[in-house]
């Protein structure tokens, strides 16, 4: 469902994903995990067709995220790690917005939000302004939303940020739920590894923008000797605490130093 490789990604200087391949077959809760800076985001925003690649090859669902944009958008839903609702707008407006940008007639629509409401069980919430949810509302909403024009592919890039144990129960619930049921196909990061652990079929480990590990999470531990995956997961990346993700405005500086160099 997911093909890359040696997949590359600089900013100026700086190169924030270095030559990674992977796959991901249909089906798959597929785990990819690293510290902050390791190269995640950037590696998911090149596969959901937001940012283009220095280098390399990737398919997803069959297309190149960079020649075939629209077939690729077709293919997946994503929860963003930063909110992405509008809050002025109740919940059932949020769905119906996004419906209307992917092309979905009315009656698809209305029928697809009522069964993903009920799904993430806000269907009686449906006519409320979004800004009264709770934080974990909100994010059952935003899964809700990512579903609703059938995609294949799931991306969650960390789903259950700062939310309480019961909703990120209820909310790896509903997606395993959907991945058993419809073969949805899963590819998420979270620095939750209990997760992992609970959901993930396979998981892959990059650090310094390059994969270090790729296989099951119990072959990930018997192959380091360790008894969790959190062991596992330092004893490979090391004990240093590291920065938060480069943001927006660090991308955008290296980008134009990048641009006056050329």
């Amino acid at each position: 469902m997911i093909e890359v490789y040696e997949l590359s990604k600089k900013f100026g200087d700086f190169c924030a994903v270095d030559r990674v391949s992977f796959s991901v077959p249909e089906g798959v809760i597929f785990g990819f995990l690293g510290p902050n800076g390791a190269g995640k985001t950037t590696t998911i925003r090149m596969l959901t067709t937001m940012l283009r690649p220095t280098g390399g090859r990737m398919l997803v669902d069959g297309h190149d995220p960079v020649k075939e944009q629209y077939q690729v958008r077709r293919s997946f839903g994503i929860v963003f790690q930063d909110p992405s609702l509008d809050e002025e707008l109740t919940a059932f407006e949020n769905m119906d917005f996004h419906g209307v940008l992917y092309g979905l007639p009315s009656w698809e629509r209305r029928q697809n939000i009522e069964k993903l409401l009920c799904l993430v069980e806000l269907e009686e919430r449906q006519d409320e302004l979004v800004k009264f949810f709770s934080t974990g509302m909100k994010r059952r909403l935003e899964v809700a939303r990512a579903l609703l024009h059938q995609p294949k592919i799931l991306f969650l890039d960390e789903p259950t940020l700062g939310l309480d144990p019961q909703t990120r129960k209820r909310i790896w619930d509903y997606i395993k739920d959907l991945n058993q049921g419809q073969k949805l196909t899963v590819f998420f990061t979270t620095h939750y590894l209990d997760e992992v652990e609970r959901a993930a079929d396979q998981i892959a480990i990059i650090d310094q923008g390059r994969i270090i590990v790729n296989d099951t999470p119990s072959n990930i531990k018997n192959k380091t000797g360790s008894s969790s995956l959190e062991d596992a997961f330092i004893l490979l990346t090391g004990k240093v605490i590291r920065d938060e993700d480069p943001s927006a405005m660090d991308r955008m500086r290296l980008r134009r130093k990048f641009r006056r160099k050329r």
